[in-house]
């Protein structure tokens, strides 16, 4: 992957699927363009549900699919699990302890998951639950990450994954530097990635979380709604009038 030019590195769930027009219209771009574009898929499903939903919307094999809030990572075609990132997300990880605890929060309704990548739950509305939830667990010294999106999930990770830091991970191990990346996503669990300084997209249908997002130079809010907020915002970046150039000059200040 390291000779590829572009990246596309997208959530899944209401930002690259939601619309097949606005799906079929984006991928016919990237079928007739020129360009040599990797694809990779960051999403919080878990693997045998995200390569369900990539047969079901008939959707390009990835690249690399990152998976589980960013505590997978899955390379080459065979997806293969990247080893060093798995041992990575297993120290200071104690996901019994986690469940000890929330189990003192009965408004906390734990997701049935086939691994203990992350443990995660849903709630109904209430985040001072939440907070007192994250509470507990500072109080018990337990390392994690925290993260409340869509207003109702509750992923609780280890503390070194997330979709930003595995993006991150994967760019700076498996492209070369000068590569061109836009990232898009619609809820605060893409808050991370969408953080990094990259030129990225908030898709216009996003969650409330990313509409009150800090913004930075790189970070595009499109008009148009799932892929096609996608397609919009790769036409801003990387259309015939914009130089490579100019982006990476851009993204360098945009970390400064």
């Amino acid at each position: 992957m390291k000779e590829k030019a572009f990246v596309l590195a997208t959530d899944l769930d209401g930002t690259l699927v939601g619309d097949n027009t606005a799906l079929h219209t984006l991928l016919s771009y990237y079928e007739e363009s020129s360009l040599d574009i990797a694809i990779i898929y960051i999403t919080g499903r878990h693997l045998a549900s995200s390569l369900s939903l990539i047969t079901e919307e008939n959707l390009p094999q990835p690249d690399i699919l990152i998976t589980d809030v960013g505590t997978a990572i899955y390379t080459s075609l065979s997806l293969t699990e990247e080893a060093l990132w798995t041992e990575k997300m297993q120290s200071d990880w104690y996901p019994q302890k986690i469940i000890r605890i929330a189990e003192n929060f009965p408004l906390l309704k734990r997701q049935v998951l086939p691994t203990d990548n992350r443990i995660s739950y849903t709630v109904l509305q209430n985040e001072e639950v939440v907070r007192e939830f994250k509470q507990a667990l500072c109080e018990e010294n337990i390392p994690h990450k925290l993260i409340f999106s869509s207003n109702r999930d509750v992923d609780i990770l280890p503390p070194n994954s997330g979709k930003g830091e595995a993006l991150l991970y994967v760019l700076q191990n498996y492209f070369h530097k000068e590569v061109q990346v836009l990232v898009a996503g619609d809820s605060g669990n893409d808050v991370e990635m969408l953080s990094l300084g990259y030129p990225s997209v908030i898709v216009g249908n996003a969650q409330q979380e990313l509409i009150d997002m800090t913004s930075h130079p790189l970070l595009y809010r499109a008009s148009k709604h799932f892929a096609g907020g996608i397609h919009e915002a790769w036409l801003h970046f990387f259309n015939k009038n914009s130089t490579s150039a100019n982006v990476a000059c851009n993204k360098e200040t945009a970390r400064l």
